[in-house]
């Protein structure tokens, strides 16, 4: 008798611990503690304006290269002086997230550029779409209202009139914490616009877009950057290409510290339907989105895509 409960207790003992894991591997990946963002040194910036030498400037310099805002040539890639085309990048970028555009790296400015971000650029091949107000006419009292800060690719390019369903395979490396996420992303684009969307197996046959997770120089030309900075990007029409960092801590909800995969999914699908990044800070395309934060939808998304299929 007295085996039978201790076989009995263990068995209930095994159970919950596994129920634990279960439940516990569902809710968020492994953290490391002692990592840094790749994005950090800027803080040791901060106050820098023109005229200025640092070490560290030309790391700035690739920053601010990487997100589209300077044009650096080969021949001042490692050049540390702070110069006019880097005053002239700090300001753009200011005026792009609603800082006094002084060109100085102030506080505020400083703050928003170590934050986690897409890694599509906000301003693509000198288009710098996101200080472009949308104008919304109102029919009944002929007026125009300046509302909307979405934006689009350059040449805006879309899906096919006739291309309203759109399939979609996730790649074998990704966690099986993603899958519900990027389901529920896409139901949440297709119940506000006129896609559809339908997931396929990805050995079956080729799918319009699809979704892995990736870590480093993986071979596609944009490379992760490891723990925070650069979370994810994916491409324009009709590419389909979209990509997480694998080496985020990644979450199925609003984890302190750790990055929500349903609201990234949300925005990397806005690009991947032709949506670039938009100015207003609550909209899904803002570029930039904080550790345990969760977003959907803004009417702002809705308005762009909306204007930029005709619907």
């Amino acid at each position: 008798m007295t085996l039978k409960c201790f076989q009995l207790l263990l068995c209930i003992t095994l159970i919950f611990l596994v129920s634990y894991n279960i439940g516990h591997a569902k809710r968020h990946m492994p953290e490391d503690k002692n990592v840094h963002s790749p994005f950090e040194f800027i803080k040791h910036l901060e106050g820098c304006h023109k005229g200025n030498k640092s070490k560290e400037i030309h790391l700035l310099k690739k920053y601010l290269k990487n997100f589209g805002y300077l044009d650096l040539d080969q021949t001042h890639a490692d050049d540390d002086t702070f110069d006019d085309a880097l005053e002239s990048a700090v300001k753009t970028y200011q005026s792009n997230f609603h800082i006094k555009p002084t060109g100085i790296l102030d506080v505020s400015t400083v703050s928003k550029m170590v934050g986690s971000r897409c890694g599509v650029p906000d301003i693509v091949k000198g288009a710098n779409s996101m200080q472009a107000d949308r104008k919304k006419h109102n029919s009944s009292t002929h007026v125009i209202h300046t509302v909307a800060h979405y934006s689009f690719f350059p040449n805006s390019p879309r899906w096919p009139p006739a291309k309203t369903h759109l399939t979609y395979s996730i790649l074998a490396n990704t966690p099986r914490i993603a899958v519900n996420p990027v389901r529920r992303a896409f139901d949440k684009w297709a119940s506000a616009t006129h896609f559809t969307f339908s997931q396929v197996q990805s050995n079956q046959l080729r799918a319009d877009l699809v979704i892995g997770f990736f870590r480093g120089d993986y071979g596609d030309g944009h490379r992760f950057d490891g723990p925070g900075g650069t979370l994810a990007h994916a491409s324009a029409p009709t590419n389909g290409r979209f990509h997480y960092d694998a080496d985020e801590r990644w979450v199925d909800g609003s984890v302190t510290g750790a990055m929500d995969l349903e609201t990234v999914a949300i925005h990397e699908i806005g690009h991947l339907l032709g949506l670039g990044h938009s100015s207003v800070q609550g909209a899904i395309m803002y570029p930039t989105i904080s550790a345990g934060e969760r977003k959907n939808l803004h009417e702002d998304d809705i308005q762009g895509i909306r204007a930029l299929y005709n619907v």
